[in-house]
């Protein structure tokens, strides 16, 4: 069965305005179909346009946010309805390839908000509905790199769109998503947060991971880099390419104290003798099992996250 979902109903100058969409769920790149539904009043109404456009909540980097639309299309012209007609009319919305993703293995993503608002102009006099979900779910690629984050058993700690340009990536949208999460096992308490974004063109997914941003001195240095096709992507291990990153991030601030007279003896390779680091299999509870625990523990999340590392939902905007 067709599973269909009134967005909104919007009326200017007696015209009655609906958009329907036949589902709300979609991917990056996939259409959104539906139909905007209108009704005539008591007189005969000249529409100048109508036009759907997706907004999100971006963060500009100094601690505000606002709501950023960043796709519009037009779905009509120029027309003339006359008193009581009704009319039909099929729309397409092409969902970004770059649209933030806002729920993962059915859970939403604390934060998120994305929606699709519906603008009527009739006599000049411009009238945008309220904004209604829109749900995005992750390409299988990027869900494979969210699984790899599931698979470690790191904890999710925060969902942001952050106004700018990643840094070395070509974006097409004036933001770019970010997800912060809490390491664990052997990287809890050497590294504090590790941030993933990840940028998708039609052809590939670029993963760009970097370990606590805001750190100073011997807590930087932690940047990776990951670009491979959608399909290949989707292939990949990524339990174990975090995992070999972050051993690097943490080796290399090892070598940076011990040559700065701060290093201590094993550190950033616990266990790193006695079993190997190849061989650890840890299999945490997904990405899904991840997200879905943020509901109950948010706020203490939050919480550590301040204890930890302060504010850091700012501007990094590469």
């Amino acid at each position: 069965m067709v599973f269909k979902k009134m967005l909104q109903k919007i009326g200017v100058g007696g015209v009655s305005v609906d958009t329907v969409l036949t589902d709300p769920r979609c991917r990056p790149g996939a259409p959104l179909l539906g139909e905007v539904r209108l009704a005539g009043g008591e007189a005969d109404a000249e529409i100048e346009h109508i036009a759907l456009s997706l907004a999100t909540q971006v963060h500009n980097g100094r601690g505000g946010r606002s709501q950023t639309e960043f796709h519009r299309v037009v779905v009509a012209g120029a027309t003339r309805l006359t008193a009581k007609e009704q009319r039909t009319i099929p729309l397409t919305v092409p969902l970004p390839w770059e649209a933030p993703v806002t729920e993962v293995s059915g859970h939403q993503l604390p934060g998120m908000e994305l929606g699709l608002r519906t603008e009527v102009s009739i006599a000049k006099a411009v009238d945008k509905g309220d904004l209604d979900p829109v749900i995005v779910e992750p390409l299988p690629s990027q869900d494979a790199v969210l699984e790899g984050f599931g698979q470690l058993g790191f904890t999710f700690k925060s969902a942001t769109v952050q106004q700018g340009q990643a840094y070395g990536v070509r974006q097409e949208l004036p933001f770019f998503q970010q997800l912060d999460f809490y390491p664990s096992g052997q990287f809890a308490g050497r590294v504090q947060v590790v941030t993933l974004t990840l940028v998708a063109s039609s052809a590939e997914v670029t993963v760009l991971l970097e370990a606590d941003r805001h750190a100073g001195a011997f807590g930087a240095g932690g940047q990776g880099r990951f670009q491979a096709g959608h399909e290949e992507a989707a292939e990949q291990d990524w339990a174990a390419r975090i995992r070999d990153w972050l051993t690097q991030v943490v080796e290399t601030r090892q070598v940076q104290m011990m040559h700065s007279g701060y290093g201590q003896p094993g550190y950033g390779r616990p266990g790193y003798g006695e079993h190997g680091y190849g061989h650890r299999e840890r299999r945490g509870p997904g990405m899904g099992g991840v997200v879905a625990g943020v509901a109950g523990g948010v706020v203490g999340g939050m919480l550590l996250g301040e204890m930890l590392d302060g504010d850091d939902e700012g501007g990094d905007e590469g």
